[in-house]
């Protein structure tokens, strides 16, 4: 999927909009089964990706090549990422803030924090 593929997040309260279960002690997501499938997807190519990392260096491949395939696996964890922000924002964060908790924005930005290190 390219980054420049819009996708279809449902609107906070229709049925199969993703939300969030915040309860204090135990917080939750609940992704719809597409987002789900598309998260697991890509987790598992990138798992693929990294045995494929260790594998090279296991057979002494040259740096520059193991190096690119990093510079790959840490691309495609930002997609990752962002896809995951991107439903955060649209659902949990939302559904938050409409609750009046705003809390949520200094922990969105504290997440951001370490996201864009």
């Amino acid at each position: 999927m390219s980054d420049n593929t819009e996708l279809h997040v449902p609107v906070v309260g229709s049925d199969d909009a993703e939300s969030c279960h915040h309860d204090g002690a135990e917080r939750k997501s609940h992704h719809s089964d597409k987002v789900k499938s598309s998260l697991i997807s890509r987790l598992n190519r990138i798992e693929g990706q990294v045995r494929g990392i260790k594998g090279l260096i296991e057979r002494d491949t040259y740096c520059d090549d193991v190096l690119n395939q990093i510079a790959s696996v840490q691309s495609a964890l930002n997609g990752v990422g962002k896809l995951l922000l991107e439903h955060h924002l649209k659902s949990c964060v939302v559904e938050r803030i409409q609750e009046g908790d705003t809390d949520v924005l200094a922990e969105l930005m504290t997440t951001m924090n370490k996201l864009i290190k």
